[in-house]
């Protein structure tokens, strides 16, 4: 059998992860369709060759962390805050958007109001990780409409936190927030 090691459960993920990102880019496919497949094959629900998923989700989390460290290195504190302030109105006006659409068709379905809220909510977000992996080096070190982007998917993050803590404060029945559903 094999040895399920941390070191080994990093190796697995590391050379799959290589082999196939090599198979997407050849395929012309975006690197994020090769690492969805790799968690599913040799994750828990797969292949089973990780079988501790906490290991998965640390190691995801590290990922995560990287990621967001090469973002900031790329980001002057004085442009950051030109960038907020032309993206401000983009990012309230398209989260309201999804919001008002993810609460009507909540309320559509007979859902309870601390539901419909939650399911407004998470209508309004996008991922910053994957925006960002979506997002071509290029378009994102050196135009103008990336550097946007990138402000928006940080003004949602911080839209998302504040959203979070409405809710934890909204919530006045026996159901919590992260319970719904």
């Amino acid at each position: 059998m094999l040895d399920h090691t941390l070191i080994f459960s990093i190796f697995l993920i590391f050379t799959g992860a290589a082999v196939l990102a090599a198979i997407a880019l050849y395929a012309r496919q975006s690197l994020l369709v090769a690492y969805i497949l790799l968690g599913g094959l040799v994750g828990p629900w797969g292949l089973q060759l990780v079988n501790d998923a906490s290991v998965i989700q640390q190691i995801g989390h590290i990922g995560i962390i990287f990621l967001l460290f090469l973002l900031g290195l790329n980001l002057q504190p004085a442009q950051l805050v030109r960038m907020f302030s032309e993206a401000l109105i983009v990012t309230v006006a398209s989260s309201l958007v999804f919001a008002v659409i993810g609460f009507g068709t909540g309320w559509l379905f007979g859902y309870t109001l601390n539901e419909c809220l939650i399911l407004g909510a998470v209508m309004m977000f996008s991922s910053t990780i994957i925006g960002l992996k979506l997002l071509p080096t290029t378009a994102l070190h050196h135009r103008h409409v990336g550097q946007v982007m990138i402000s928006i998917l940080l003004l949602q993050d911080i839209l998302a936190i504040a959203i979070l803590l409405f809710l934890e404060g909204f919530s006045t029945s026996g159901i919590e927030w992260y319970q719904a559903g």
